[in-house]
Formats: structure tokens, sequence, C-alpha cells
């Protein structure tokens, strides 16, 4: 088994990495920290965490884990999704979410100790009338709420 190694990474390289590697979405906005998953040399995948995107669990003791892309190789999404975890209470948070969409099974996140708190209805995305938004295809998606524990 390879043994991976957990690195800092800059927005703009996670950024650019899930630009070009994520599944379904666009890299986000900005970020608290990103870390990256290395075989040697080779940057084998990223996670981006950030401020909650919901309003409700932005309370500044809250982080999520909004994007999480690799190139692939077996059991890195759960290594970065607990690397994620230690970084996140290491750093005095309380509490890290993320989330799932439905079609996903969510192995790597219970491998790293994941759980599920909630199951969210899909909706039609977040643009309002007072603040309209761009679609990304993604909106009309079910969603697991997942919690570190």
């Amino acid at each position: 088994m390879t043994a991976f190694r957990v690195v800092p990474v800059s927005f703009r390289h996670a950024c650019s990495f899930v630009q070009d590697t994520h599944r379904h979405h666009e890299p986000p906005r900005g970020h608290k920290f990103s870390l990256g998953a290395v075989d040697g040399e080779r940057l084998l995948g990223v996670a981006i965490v950030g401020r909650p995107v919901a309003r409700r669990f932005d309370n500044g003791r809250t982080l999520e884990v909004t994007r999480c892309a690799t190139e692939g190789d077996r059991n890195v999404c759960s290594f970065l999704y607990a690397a994620c975890r230690r970084a996140t209470f290491a750093l005095g948070y309380d509490r890290l979410v993320t989330y799932t969409q439905a079609s996903e099974s969510g192995a790597s996140l219970r491998a790293a100790g994941w759980r599920v708190i909630a199951s969210r209805p899909a909706h039609p995305g977040w643009s309002r009338p007072a603040r309209p938004r761009r679609l990304l295809g993604t909106e009309w998606t079910e969603r697991t709420l997942w919690e570190a524990s």
C-alpha cells in the first residue's frame, strides 16, 4: 500500500486541480485552507475547506469541506477527509461538515470516521429574485449532510 502524505496547497493550485478533475462542481469562491495528498512529488488529490455554505451553520466555529477532488487513486478521498478533520480541530474549530449527492455512496467519508447527520431534498438552487445566481446543473439533486466525528 502506498503511504500518502498531507501537504498544504495554495487556493489557486487547489482550484486549478478541482477545475481539471472534479466531476460536477467548479472551484469554490474562497477557503480557510486547502490540503493535498501526495505520493512522492505527485499530487493525487486536494480538499478545500471553507466557511459553511448554509448560513445557519456559519457561526464562526464550523467549517465545511466544500470540495474534494482526486485523480481516482484508491483511498485518497478518505485520506483527505481524515486530514481535513484533524486540521480543522487542531485550528480550534468545533465542527466540520460536508455534503454528498444522493448518487454518491459516502464510503470515503465513512472510512474517515464521518457520520450522516441528515438528508437534504433537491432544491432549485441558490438563485432568488433579489439575488440571481447562475445555475450549475446540480441544483435539483438530493444531498446527504455529513459531520466529522
